[in-house]
């Protein structure tokens, strides 16, 4: 059952920031050079700080959760770049995953959660939509008629991660995200929320799509290369995919660019059966290497992947860090997280609960480290080498994302929500290389030779 329960949001931040900073306790990493942040904020440690939203209501579960999801209809979440927001937040799952086909992985899960721990939040669809930054894509009556489906589900997890990441991301900032919603001829659709030149942040992006049809036929090639034995109708795999997918670039160097994206993939085989799988990642590029800021990030994806079993963050560090790799620049994009597609086992149900362990990071794996570098000047030396980090990133993104490749060469694809990843402003210079002992040159030693944070 679920209990009706009014709190301060004030109280629950400080429970999740004490929770995701107690490693650093343990690994005797100090916080006393963490600088004070702008007010109001609640202090929690000596240093680090969280601003407080006042006073709201919120559905908690009590007690065993009612009903299972496992084994029936769905949405998904790896996304036909036909839709946009989509390609970014999803489109991977479509795409191949030709790269990484050595590493492709079937994770055997272990059961260590409560059902009540880590279930979505019960109670009535359309007073939890109340708290999102748009009604969702799918329309509230039908979400509420199948509310025990797995497309219900993850809709709900997906909408419920956007509008409190992009409501964390506005208290810091001031501003507030422009909310744009598309549809997509094909079926389906997506809401883009964007903030751009904000006090903090240059340009912030979180998207949701929700869509469906049928594969076309090079998709249906391009998964069946991954593995995947489709057994289409009159040359016909009817499909549903759903995700959430972000972008930030902060203004200060000191604050790292951070991105994740969490989707889900059904296809309905000729017979009625249904193949499906989860996807997704987050990960952190900083401009300089702040070594408790790193352990912070990791250690926080680290206790949600040990929830479920202990090889998760391991197995999905290094895939993180092999998928996020310029090649022709010998270095990865930043400093990883966790990475991994095609979990289909051991359960619909366990992978569901281990998706929404990891969404559940999002806010206290980065807000804290945003916090602690509000304050923190920076020369314009600092903020060069951004820019020049900034292009790299935007190396990554255009020559190998494989969301965004997708997207680009797919008719009516959505191409503002496809490169609502790119940041704003970034710098290219010929044969830079930063000179020897400085903090740029150690930025760039750990990009080519990655470290274990934790």
């Amino acid at each position: 059952m679920a209990t009706l329960v009014f709190f301060s949001v004030r109280e629950s931040a400080q429970a999740t920031t004490r929770r995701c900073f107690r490693g650093l306790a343990k690994a005797g990493h100090s916080q006393s050079s963490v600088p004070a942040t702008h007010s109001p904020v609640v202090a929690l440690l000596p240093g680090v700080r969280w601003f407080s939203r006042g006073t709201a209501a919120r559905l908690v579960p009590h007690g065993t959760s009612g009903g299972s999801a496992a084994g029936r209809g769905g949405g998904g979440g790896g996304a036909l770049a036909l839709s946009g927001a989509a390609v970014v937040a999803a489109a991977a799952a479509v795409a191949g995953f030709m790269a990484n086909a050595g590493h492709f992985q079937r994770a055997e899960m272990a059961s260590r959660v409560s059902p009540a721990e880590e279930d979505e939040p019960d109670g009535d669809i359309a007073k939890r939509c109340k708290a999102f930054m748009s009604p969702p894509v799918t329309d509230v009556n039908v979400l509420q008629g199948r509310k025990e489906e797995m497309s219900t589900r993850m809709e709900m997890l997906i909408m419920e991660t956007q509008a409190e990441f992009c409501k964390a991301l506005e208290e810091v900032d001031g501003g507030t995200f422009k909310v744009d919603r598309w549809q997509r001829k094909e079926g389906g659709g997506g809401i883009s929320c964007v903030m751009q030149d904000g006090k903090v942040f240059e340009k912030a992006g979180v998207n949701v799509s929700v869509v469906f049809g049928n594969l076309t036929e090079e998709a249906a090639k391009q998964m069946r290369s991954r593995g995947k034995v489709l057994k289409g109708k009159d040359g016909k795999l009817p499909f549903c995919a759903m995700g959430v997918s972000s972008v930030i670039h902060p203004k200060n160097p000191h604050i790292p660019t951070v991105h994740f994206n969490y989707r889900y993939f059904e296809i309905e085989e000729a017979d009625g059966s249904k193949q499906w799988w989860f996807g997704g990642g987050t990960d952190l590029t900083p401009v300089y290497i702040d070594k408790e800021d790193a352990f912070h990030f990791h250690n926080t994806l680290k206790e949600a992947c040990d929830k479920h079993h202990p090889q998760y963050y391991p197995d999905f560090k290094k895939w993180c860090d092999r998928y996020f790799y310029v090649r022709h620049r010998g270095e990865t994009r930043g400093i990883g997280g966790i990475f991994f597609d095609d979990l289909d086992s051991p359960s619909q149900e366990e992978a569901f609960r281990f998706v929404t362990s990891c969404a559940r990071t999002v806010v206290p794996c980065y807000l804290p480290i945003v916090h602690k570098h509000l304050d923190h000047r920076f020369t314009d030396e600092e903020k060069h080498w951004q820019q020049v980090r900034r292009g790299r990133y935007v190396e990554f993104n255009l020559v190998y994302d494989r969301g965004v490749k997708f997207g680009l060469a797919t008719p009516g694809s959505r191409i503002e929500s496809i490169l609502m990843s790119l940041p704003l402003t970034a710098r290219w210079e010929y044969m830079h290389e930063p000179a020897k002992g400085t903090r740029e040159a150690e930025m760039l030693e750990v990009l080519r030779n990655p470290k274990e944070w934790v």
